[in-house]
């Protein structure tokens, strides 16, 4: 039983920080514990409500979201195991600011339009690093408010 609380212990410990998909918490603690004691502890917490795939998905997006476009953001909730469900219903919810949240990115960043075709280059290649979709940034350096 010790064990198991101490399973249980370091759970909510990890859960108290901040929140974690499934996939997350159970490689954090797959150590700890045998396959069927961390699946079935998992589970306890998911009925109760303390570990939620959505919640952590909501999280992440609304921490990462002003900074990062939708393609950074998918990848960093895919590797975290968030089930492409529930990325899909994330990046359907950020498609209609993706625009202006590239536009602020640029503007923090750079402020004015690229003198040449090597400063505008480099400014694209800023805003992929970021995750925007190509579509998006030629609409950012174009100067189109549409």
């Amino acid at each position: 039983m010790g064990k198991a609380l101490s399973l249980r212990q370091r759970a909510l410990a990890l859960l108290a920080r901040r929140e974690h998909s499934r996939a997350e918490l159970r490689r954090k603690l797959a150590a700890h514990a045998p396959r069927e004691e961390l699946e079935s502890l998992l589970d306890e917490l998911s009925r109760r409500g303390w570990l939620s795939d959505a919640r952590f998905a909501e999280s992440l997006v609304r921490a990462k979201g002003a900074r990062l476009g939708s393609l950074a953001l998918a990848h960093t909730l895919r590797q975290r195991g968030v089930p492409e469900a529930l990325v899909q219903s994330q990046l359907a919810a950020l498609s209609a600011s993706e625009l202006e949240r590239a536009r602020e990115v640029w503007r923090r960043r750079f402020g004015s339009p690229p003198r040449d075709a090597r400063e505008r280059a480099r400014q694209m290649r800023f805003l992929q690093g970021r995750g925007f979709p190509r579509n998006v940034i030629v609409r950012v350096l174009g100067g189109s408010e549409d």
